[in-house]
Protein backbone atom coordinates (compact mmCIF):
# COMPACT_ATOMS: atom_id res chain seq x y z
CA UNK A 1 0.00 0.00 0.00
CA UNK A 2 1.18 3.86 -0.91
CA UNK A 3 2.04 5.77 2.16
CA UNK A 4 1.65 9.51 1.99
CA UNK A 5 5.36 9.41 2.50
CA UNK A 6 5.87 7.84 -0.26
CA UNK A 7 3.78 10.42 -2.32
CA UNK A 8 5.76 13.49 -0.43
CA UNK A 9 8.26 12.02 2.18
CA UNK A 10 9.09 15.81 3.59
CA UNK A 11 6.58 16.63 6.16
CA UNK A 12 7.72 20.49 5.79
CA UNK A 13 6.21 20.70 2.12
CA UNK A 14 3.00 18.72 3.12
CA UNK A 15 2.61 21.17 5.84
CA UNK A 16 3.19 24.14 3.52
CA UNK A 17 0.23 22.66 1.05
CA UNK A 18 -3.53 24.17 1.07
CA UNK A 19 -6.68 22.44 1.48
CA UNK A 20 -7.03 21.52 -2.26
CA UNK A 21 -3.52 20.25 -2.81
CA UNK A 22 -4.00 18.04 0.05
CA UNK A 23 -6.97 16.91 -1.31
CA UNK A 24 -4.62 15.66 -4.21
CA UNK A 25 -3.15 13.82 -1.95
CA UNK A 26 -6.24 12.20 -0.57
CA UNK A 27 -6.97 11.14 -3.67
CA UNK A 28 -3.92 9.51 -4.76
CA UNK A 29 -3.64 7.50 -1.57
CA UNK A 30 -7.64 6.52 -2.24
CA UNK A 31 -7.17 5.78 -5.64
CA UNK A 32 -4.04 3.36 -4.86
CA UNK A 33 -6.39 1.68 -1.35
CA UNK A 34 -9.35 1.57 -4.08
CA UNK A 35 -7.90 -0.82 -6.66
CA UNK A 36 -7.51 -3.73 -3.63
CA UNK A 37 -10.06 -2.42 -1.30
CA UNK A 38 -13.96 -2.21 -1.19
CA UNK A 39 -15.15 1.34 -1.65
CA UNK A 40 -15.59 2.34 1.77
CA UNK A 41 -13.72 5.21 3.68
CA UNK A 42 -13.80 6.79 6.67
CA UNK A 43 -12.33 10.14 7.86
CA UNK A 44 -9.42 8.00 9.88
CA UNK A 45 -8.09 6.52 6.16
CA UNK A 46 -6.12 9.41 5.37
CA UNK A 47 -4.79 9.56 9.32
CA UNK A 48 -4.09 6.54 10.35
CA UNK A 49 -0.28 5.46 11.35
CA UNK A 50 -0.53 3.00 8.30
CA UNK A 51 -1.77 5.69 5.74
CA UNK A 52 0.78 8.50 6.84
CA UNK A 53 3.83 6.21 6.47
CA UNK A 54 7.47 6.64 8.38
CA UNK A 55 7.45 10.52 9.59
CA UNK A 56 9.16 11.23 12.28
CA UNK A 57 7.39 11.45 15.52
CA UNK A 58 7.18 15.23 15.85
CA UNK A 59 5.62 15.95 12.61
CA UNK A 60 2.81 13.18 12.85
CA UNK A 61 0.50 14.78 14.50
CA UNK A 62 0.82 18.13 12.19
CA UNK A 63 0.14 15.90 9.34
CA UNK A 64 -2.73 14.23 10.49
CA UNK A 65 -4.21 17.63 11.08
CA UNK A 66 -3.31 19.04 7.51
CA UNK A 67 -4.66 15.78 5.84
CA UNK A 68 -8.16 16.12 7.66
CA UNK A 69 -8.37 19.34 6.35
CA UNK A 70 -7.60 17.60 2.83
CA UNK A 71 -10.79 15.10 3.68
CA UNK A 72 -12.58 17.75 4.23
CA UNK A 73 -12.15 19.96 1.42
CA UNK A 74 -12.54 16.77 -0.45
CA UNK A 75 -16.40 16.53 1.27
CA UNK A 76 -17.46 19.79 1.06
CA UNK A 77 -16.64 19.79 -2.77
CA UNK A 78 -18.91 16.83 -3.33
CA UNK A 79 -15.22 14.48 -4.37
CA UNK A 80 -16.52 12.45 -1.25
CA UNK A 81 -19.64 11.90 0.08
CA UNK A 82 -21.33 9.92 3.06
CA UNK A 83 -22.47 6.58 2.38
CA UNK A 84 -26.02 6.37 2.65
CA UNK A 85 -28.16 5.08 5.48
CA UNK A 86 -24.57 5.06 7.26
CA UNK A 87 -24.44 6.27 10.66
CA UNK A 88 -20.83 5.70 11.38
CA UNK A 89 -19.04 7.93 9.32
CA UNK A 90 -18.72 5.76 6.33
CA UNK A 91 -17.80 7.67 2.56
CA UNK A 92 -17.47 6.89 -0.63
CA UNK A 93 -15.44 8.24 -3.92
CA UNK A 94 -18.27 10.17 -6.14
CA UNK A 95 -18.54 10.14 -9.29
CA UNK A 96 -16.91 13.43 -9.91
CA UNK A 97 -14.14 12.25 -7.42
CA UNK A 98 -13.50 9.21 -9.52
CA UNK A 99 -12.44 11.81 -12.38
CA UNK A 100 -10.38 13.55 -10.50
CA UNK A 101 -8.24 10.95 -9.16
CA UNK A 102 -4.84 12.71 -8.28
CA UNK A 103 -3.07 15.65 -8.08
CA UNK A 104 -2.66 17.01 -11.30
CA UNK A 105 -6.71 16.04 -11.82
CA UNK A 106 -7.43 18.42 -8.10
CA UNK A 107 -5.46 21.17 -9.67
CA UNK A 108 -7.58 21.26 -12.91
CA UNK A 109 -10.81 21.20 -11.14
CA UNK A 110 -9.44 24.10 -8.76
CA UNK A 111 -8.45 25.92 -11.62
CA UNK A 112 -11.91 25.57 -13.85
CA UNK A 113 -13.86 26.88 -10.92
CA UNK A 114 -11.49 29.69 -10.38
CA UNK A 115 -12.20 30.55 -14.07
CA UNK A 116 -16.10 30.81 -14.76
CA UNK A 117 -16.47 28.87 -18.01
CA UNK A 118 -20.93 29.12 -18.18
CA UNK A 119 -19.98 33.33 -18.33
CA UNK A 120 -17.45 33.29 -20.63
CA UNK A 121 -17.64 34.24 -24.32
CA UNK A 122 -17.89 30.97 -26.40
CA UNK A 123 -14.82 31.85 -28.69
CA UNK A 124 -13.08 32.43 -25.09
CA UNK A 125 -14.16 29.19 -24.16
CA UNK A 126 -13.50 27.60 -27.24
CA UNK A 127 -9.56 29.21 -27.76
CA UNK A 128 -8.58 29.90 -24.13
CA UNK A 129 -10.04 26.69 -22.06
CA UNK A 130 -7.58 23.84 -22.88
CA UNK A 131 -4.00 26.12 -22.38
CA UNK A 132 -5.73 27.41 -19.14
CA UNK A 133 -6.57 23.86 -18.32
CA UNK A 134 -3.25 22.69 -18.76
CA UNK A 135 -1.56 25.45 -16.88
CA UNK A 136 -0.32 27.39 -19.78
CA UNK A 137 -1.59 30.52 -18.24
CA UNK A 138 0.53 32.89 -20.60
CA UNK A 139 -0.89 31.13 -23.67
CA UNK A 140 -4.36 31.29 -22.71
CA UNK A 141 -4.13 34.95 -22.45
CA UNK A 142 -2.60 35.64 -25.38
CA UNK A 143 -5.10 33.61 -27.19
CA UNK A 144 -8.39 35.59 -25.19
CA UNK A 145 -7.07 39.02 -26.49
CA UNK A 146 -6.53 37.65 -30.22
CA UNK A 147 -10.08 36.72 -30.13
CA UNK A 148 -10.58 40.18 -28.89
CA UNK A 149 -8.19 41.77 -31.28
CA UNK A 150 -9.80 39.70 -34.18
CA UNK A 151 -13.50 40.56 -33.72
CA UNK A 152 -12.75 43.77 -33.31
CA UNK A 153 -10.90 44.01 -37.05
CA UNK A 154 -13.95 41.91 -38.06
CA UNK A 155 -16.63 43.97 -36.42
CA UNK A 156 -15.03 47.30 -37.94
CA UNK A 157 -14.16 45.89 -41.23
CA UNK A 158 -10.48 46.66 -41.01
CA UNK A 159 -7.69 45.04 -43.26
CA UNK A 160 -5.22 42.68 -41.77
CA UNK A 161 -2.51 45.77 -41.62
CA UNK A 162 -4.54 47.32 -38.82
CA UNK A 163 -3.97 45.43 -34.84
CA UNK A 164 -3.27 45.84 -31.88
CA UNK A 165 -3.43 49.59 -29.88
CA UNK A 166 -4.09 51.37 -32.66
CA UNK A 167 -6.74 48.87 -34.39
CA UNK A 168 -8.88 49.94 -31.38
CA UNK A 169 -8.22 53.22 -31.83
CA UNK A 170 -9.70 53.24 -34.86
CA UNK A 171 -12.86 51.06 -33.99
CA UNK A 172 -13.68 52.97 -30.99
CA UNK A 173 -12.21 56.63 -32.08
CA UNK A 174 -14.91 58.63 -30.20
CA UNK A 175 -16.10 60.46 -32.97
CA UNK A 176 -15.42 58.12 -36.47
CA UNK A 177 -15.02 54.57 -34.88
CA UNK A 178 -17.77 52.41 -36.49
CA UNK A 179 -17.53 50.38 -33.13
CA UNK A 180 -18.48 53.78 -31.37
CA UNK A 181 -21.84 54.11 -29.75
CA UNK A 182 -22.59 58.06 -30.37
CA UNK A 183 -25.63 58.03 -28.54
CA UNK A 184 -22.91 57.88 -25.38
CA UNK A 185 -21.87 60.66 -23.97
CA UNK A 186 -18.66 62.05 -25.37
CA UNK A 187 -16.21 61.39 -21.92
CA UNK A 188 -17.80 57.58 -22.25
CA UNK A 189 -17.12 57.22 -25.71
CA UNK A 190 -13.27 57.82 -25.11
CA UNK A 191 -13.03 56.15 -21.66
CA UNK A 192 -14.28 52.77 -24.09
CA UNK A 193 -11.60 53.47 -26.94
CA UNK A 194 -8.94 53.70 -23.96
CA UNK A 195 -10.52 50.76 -21.97
CA UNK A 196 -10.12 48.64 -25.38
CA UNK A 197 -6.81 50.21 -26.58
CA UNK A 198 -5.25 49.81 -23.13
CA UNK A 199 -6.29 46.13 -22.52
CA UNK A 200 -4.63 44.95 -26.35
CA UNK A 201 -1.56 46.94 -25.41
CA UNK A 202 -1.35 45.97 -21.92
CA UNK A 203 -2.22 42.10 -22.12
CA UNK A 204 -1.90 41.35 -25.85
CA UNK A 205 1.15 42.75 -26.94
CA UNK A 206 3.32 41.30 -24.29
CA UNK A 207 2.52 37.95 -24.78
CA UNK A 208 3.26 37.82 -28.25
CA UNK A 209 6.51 39.62 -27.85
CA UNK A 210 8.07 37.16 -24.84
CA UNK A 211 7.37 34.85 -22.59
CA UNK A 212 5.51 36.22 -19.63
CA UNK A 213 4.92 34.59 -16.45
CA UNK A 214 1.50 34.37 -14.81
CA UNK A 215 -0.45 32.64 -12.15
CA UNK A 216 -3.69 31.16 -12.00
CA UNK A 217 -5.74 34.02 -10.60
CA UNK A 218 -3.82 36.60 -12.78
CA UNK A 219 -5.01 34.68 -15.79
CA UNK A 220 -8.37 34.33 -15.10
CA UNK A 221 -9.07 38.05 -14.13
CA UNK A 222 -7.22 38.63 -17.65
CA UNK A 223 -9.14 36.29 -18.80
CA UNK A 224 -12.56 37.24 -17.76
CA UNK A 225 -11.74 40.84 -18.87
CA UNK A 226 -11.32 39.69 -22.13
CA UNK A 227 -14.64 38.22 -22.74
CA UNK A 228 -16.04 41.68 -21.50
CA UNK A 229 -14.57 43.02 -24.26
CA UNK A 230 -15.36 41.22 -26.63
CA UNK A 231 -19.19 40.84 -25.55
CA UNK A 232 -19.09 44.50 -26.08
CA UNK A 233 -17.75 44.52 -29.85
CA UNK A 234 -19.98 41.69 -30.63
CA UNK A 235 -22.54 44.20 -29.43
CA UNK A 236 -21.37 46.81 -31.96
CA UNK A 237 -21.22 44.84 -34.24
CA UNK A 238 -24.80 43.41 -34.34
CA UNK A 239 -26.59 46.52 -33.61
CA UNK A 240 -26.50 50.39 -35.69
CA UNK A 241 -24.78 52.15 -32.66
CA UNK A 242 -26.74 54.96 -34.52
CA UNK A 243 -30.39 53.37 -34.52
CA UNK A 244 -30.13 52.52 -30.22
CA UNK A 245 -27.77 52.79 -27.64
CA UNK A 246 -26.32 49.64 -26.79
Amino acid sequence: MTTLHDLLPDAASILALEPEELAGLALELINDSESNTPSRLHPSSLTSPETIGQFAQKDREQIRLAMAEGWSWLVREGLLAPKPDDTSGWHFVTRRGKKLKDRAGTTAYVNSVLLPRSTLHPLIVKECWSAFMRGDYDTSVFQAFRELEITIRDAGDFSAEDYGVKLARKAFHETTGPLTDQLKPAAERAALADLMAGALGSYKNPHSHRKVQLGAEEACEMIVLASHLLKIVETRRDHDPKDASS
